[in-house]
C-alpha cells in the first residue's frame, strides 16, 4: 500500500490524521534526542473502536505500529518507523473509575503519572510508582517501560502497581490481562506486558492499585565526603532491617547542578548526598528516624538534616526529581544512561564510572536510585564537537558492560528501545533471545508493532560480535524485520 492510499484508509476510520511534514517533525523522536526519524503518518485515535480499525487496517497492509504516550521516554522506544505509522494514545487522557471500596483506578493510557494521585489525594490516596517525568510521562508508557521512580524500593515498579490492563492486538481484537483481584487464573500475561515497550499488544486501558497516603513522612539528607562510603551507607540502611519509601544518591556535579537550579538546600561541598524518605506510622516513624540518624552517623555521614514538614520535604525532593534538567546546564548536552547492579557493587561501579570517564575524556555526573541500585550516569558532552557524540556512545556501552559484568542488567526502568539493543546481545545468549523471538511472535507474528526495538534479531547479535546464531543460520528469519 503506497503513502497516498494509507493515507486515505486511515482518514476513513479516524477522525485525526496529521500527514504534513512540520507537524510530522513533532513526532520524530522521543527523549532520547539523538535518534530521529520522521514517521509517514500520525494517527490520533478518540475511541477505542477507531484503535481497533486502525490496527486491522495495518496489520492487512503490513504497515508497521509505533504506539506512543507523551514522548518522554529515553532510550528510543517510541522513535516512528519511515514506512509505518505513530499511533499517538495522547487522546484517552480520562480517569474512568475510582474504587474507593477496592483501592484501585481505572485510567486511560494518556493519563499521565502524576494526575492519577492528584485526582484521589481528597480521598486520602495515592498512587506509588513516580518517574522524575511523572507530570508529563503517561500511564501507558510507564506499563510500555515498566517505569520506577523514587518510591520503587518500597512499593514496587508499574508492574507491581497494576492489576489489569485492556489490549488491542494487532489485528485490532480486543482483550484483557489480569484481574481486579489479587491473582489471576492461567499465564501471568499481565506482567508479561510490563516493560514489552509496544511490542505485544496497544495498551488502551490500565487498572491501578491505590494506597493510603501515609500517616507521616520524614526525609533525612545525608552528606559524605567520600562517594564510596555514601554508597556503602546504603547496604547498611537496608541490612538493618530499615525499608525506606525512596532512597537516593547523587554524586557532586549533580549536587551542585541541583543546587543551582532549584535552591533546595543541598550542601555543595559533599562528596555524595543520601536522601532516605521514611514513611508510618507516628510513633514507629520517631523510632526508625532515629535508628537510621545514629545508622548513618556511624556509616560517615558528615551532616544529616531532618524534613519532617511538607514543605522542607517538597524542596529536598525537587532537587532530586530536577537533577536531570539541572545537569543540562553543565554542558551542551548530556547522555542518560540507565542500568542496574546488586547493591553490594555501588561503590565499585562508581569508582569504575570514574575512571571509564577518564578513559573517555568526558564528565559524568551520577544521579541514582541507590535503594535497589538503578543507576542514572548522566555523560556531558557536546554534540557540536566532532566525536563527542561516538564517545558519550562508546562511554554508556561500557557502563551497560560494566552492569552486566556486576551481575546487572542493561536497563533498569528506561527500556531498551533502540538505544541498547546491540548491549541485548551481551546481556542474553542466543538461546534466550530466541525465546524472546518466539513470545513476540506468538503476539505479533507479522511483526507490525514496534518494529527494529528492544529485541535484537540474531543475526545484527551475529554482526555485532557478541554471539552466533543458532548453528549457523538464522532460526526465525521472518523476524529480521523486526
Amino acid at each position: 500500500m503506497n503513502r497516498e492510499s494509507l493515507i486515505a484508509a486511515l482518514q476513513s476510520v479516524c477522525g485525526k490524521v496529521i500527514v504534513d511534514d512540520e507537524r510530522l517533525r513533532v513526532y520524530e523522536t522521543d527523549g532520547l534526542m539523538a535518534k530521529k526519524q520522521r514517521p509517514g503518518v500520525v494517527v490520533l485515535p478518540e475511541t477505542i473502536a477507531e484503535v481497533q480499525a486502525i490496527m486491522s487496517l495495518c496489520h492487512k497492509a503490513g504497515v508497521p505500529v509505533v504506539a506512543r504516550g507523551a514522548g518522554t521516554g529515553l532510550s528510543g522506544g517510541a522513535t516512528p518507523h519511515p514506512d509505518g505509522i505513530v499511533l499517538s494514545l495522547a487522546r484517552f487522557n480520562r480517569i474512568l473509575e475510582v474504587d474507593q471500596q477496592n483501592l484501585l483506578a481505572r485510567v486511560e493510557p494518556g493519563v499521565t503519572n502524576l494526575a492519577i494521585s492528584r485526582h484521589v489525594a481528597s480521598l486520602g490516596l495515592f498512587y506509588a510508582p513516580d518517574p522524575s517525568s511523572q507530570i508529563a510521562c503517561t500511564i501507558g508508557g510507564n506499563v510500555a517501560e515498566n517505569s520506577g521512580g523514587v518510591h520503587c524500593l518500597k512499593y514496587g515498579l508499574t508492574v507491581h502497581n497494576v492489576r489489569k490492563l485492556k489490549l488491542i492486538s494487532p489485528e485490532g481484537e480486543l482483550y484483557e490481562v489480569g484481574s481486579e483481584a489479587f491473582d489471576t487464573a492461567g499465564l501471568d500475561l499481565l506482567a508479561l506486558m510490563h516493560g514489552s515497550e509496544g511490542m505485544l499488544g496497544i495498551v488502551i486501558e490500565v487498572t491501578v492499585r491505590l494506597l493510603p497516603i501515609p500517616e507521616s513522612i520524614s526525609v533525612l539528607l545525608a552528606a559524605f565526603d567520600d562517594v564510596s562510603v555514601a554508597a556503602d551507607a546504603v547496604g547498611k540502611i537496608i541490612a538493618a532491617g530499615i525499608l525506606p519509601a525512596g532512597l537516593e544518591m547523587m554524586d557532586n556535579p549533580a549536587i551542585r547542578a541541583a543546587e543551582a537550579f532549584v535552591h533546595a538546600g543541598y550542601p555543595e561541598e559533599a562528596a555524595a548526598l543520601l536522601i532516605c524518605e521514611l514513611d508510618g506510622s507516628g510513633t514507629e516513624l520517631e523510632a526508625q528516624a532515629r535508628q537510621l540518624d545514629e545508622l548513618l552517623r556511624a556509616a560517615g555521614a558528615i551532616l544529616i538534616r531532618h524534613a519532617t514538614e511538607a514543605a522542607d520535604r517538597d524542596r529536598l525532593w525537587q532537587g532530586r526529581k530536577s537533577a536531570f534538567p539541572a545537569v543540562g546546564r553543565l554542558a551542551p548536552d548530556y547522555y542518560c544512561m540507565d542500568g542496574t547492579i546488586p547493591r553490594r557493587e555501588l561503590a565499585s561501579v562508581l569508582k569504575q564510572i570514574s575512571v571509564l570517564a577518564e578513559h573517555h575524556g568526558l564528565g559524568v555526573a551520577n544521579v541514582f536510585h541507590a535503594g535497589d541500585g538503578n543507576l542514572h550516569p548522566l555523560i556531558l558532552y557536546d554534540a557540536n564537537q566532532p566525536g563527542d557524540t561516538e564517545r558519550a556512545e562508546a562511554f554508556g556501552a561500557d557502563i551497560l558492560t560494566l552492569c552486566i559484568e556486576k551481575g546487572g542488567t542493561i536497563t533498569g526502568e528506561h527500556g531498551v528501545g533502540i538505544e541498547k539493543i546491540d548491549q541485548m546481545c551481551v546481556q542474553f545468549r542466543t538461546a534466550e533471545l530466541a525465546v524472546f523471538h518466539q513470545v513476540k511472535s506468538a503476539f505479533d507474528e507479522t511483526g507490525i508493532l514496534n518494529p527494529g526495538k528492544a529485541v535484537p534479531t540474531l543475526s545484527r547479535c551475529a554482526e555485532f560480535g557478541a554471539m552466533h546464531v543458532h548453528r549457523g543460520e538464522e532460526k526465525f528469519p521472518h523476524l529480521e524485520r523486526f
